[in-house]
């Protein structure tokens, strides 16, 4: 997760929403992603999708049923979309989205019945860090104004 919230560290750098995700098989780190909507210009760059294009690319496969993805915060219903039909074995969670989070806040599409197949998630895994990042992003943003 440390590397997820590195990656995280990186979007807010380049002043997109600070989440980051690291693909991991086997042990070794096969692909990293940063939130990058603001930077390219791409409704679709959540670092979940880059990460995954990234890890897929290096792999020269986008079946990833081998890997553990690590993402500082709960995937949208795009990513976790992604997640589930990238195949990916397992998810590791930093902080929960309860506005539009999509693996058990809002929605779980990660372990619904009806779809593809279901995806083990492990949560609130470095979950302050990852929420203090995103708050203090967000508090900057806002001119120092803390909306809770």
């Amino acid at each position: 997760m440390a590397l997820a919230l590195d990656a995280a560290r990186a979007a807010a750098s380049h002043d997109d929403v600070p989440i980051g995700c690291v693909v991991v098989v086997d042990g070794e780190v096969v692909a990293t992603g940063e939130n990058r909507r603001e930077v390219d210009a791409d409704p679709t760059a959540h670092a979940e999708i880059v990460a995954l294009r990234a890890a897929a690319a290096a792999r020269g496969r986008w079946r990833l049923e081998d890997a553990t993805v690590y993402v500082s915060v709960e995937p949208c219903v795009m990513c976790a979309g992604a997640l589930l039909n990238a195949r990916v074995a397992r998810v590791v969670i930093g902080a929960l989205d309860e506005k539009a989070g999509a693996v058990g806040s809002r929605y779980n599409v990660l372990a619904d019945p009806r779809l593809l197949h279901e995806v083990p998630v492990t949560y609130d895994v470095g979950a302050e860090a990852s929420a203090t990042l995103l708050r203090e992003f967000f508090v900057a943003r806002r001119g120092g104004v803390d909306r809770g």
